[in-house]
């Protein structure tokens, strides 16, 4: 997982930076104030997850490849594609009721970083 999941968290840190400057240079003055918040929360947490599934990652290769630790890493890249990605999509087209799956990809992080949580403690114990 580590290489794998390192290079994933650091492409996603990439895409976060360039949305992000993509927002506040290229959008503007095309969106709303309520849309770019939107936006930009969307960017927030895509970076918070890029960052946290770096250091998922080295996690990983610290416990030698926790099987929870690696779900937690798969479900948190998930809920980033899906909060994210939701958010980046309602605020572009105003398609409020996409806004319903957002919460879905919260959840999948919330679970995934327990998953985390639980795989650490796991090799605390050890």
């Amino acid at each position: 997982m580590f290489p794998k999941y390192f290079i994933i968290g650091a492409v996603n840190a990439v895409l976060a930076i360039a949305l992000g400057a993509f927002g506040a240079h290229g959008l503007e003055e095309k969106l709303s104030e309520h849309y770019l918040e939107v936006f930009e929360t969307g960017v927030r947490y895509h970076m918070y997850s890029a960052l946290g599934l770096m250091l998922i990652a080295l996690l990983d290769k610290m416990v030698d490849g926790s099987r929870k630790v690696q779900i937690g890493g798969r479900l948190i890249f998930l809920g980033t594609i899906i909060f994210s990605g939701s958010l980046y999509v309602l605020s572009l087209t105003e398609f409020s009721k996409l806004g319903m799956i957002t919460p879905i990809g919260g959840l999948a992080m919330l679970v995934g970083w327990g998953f985390v949580i639980a795989g650490a403690k796991k090799q605390v114990k050890k």
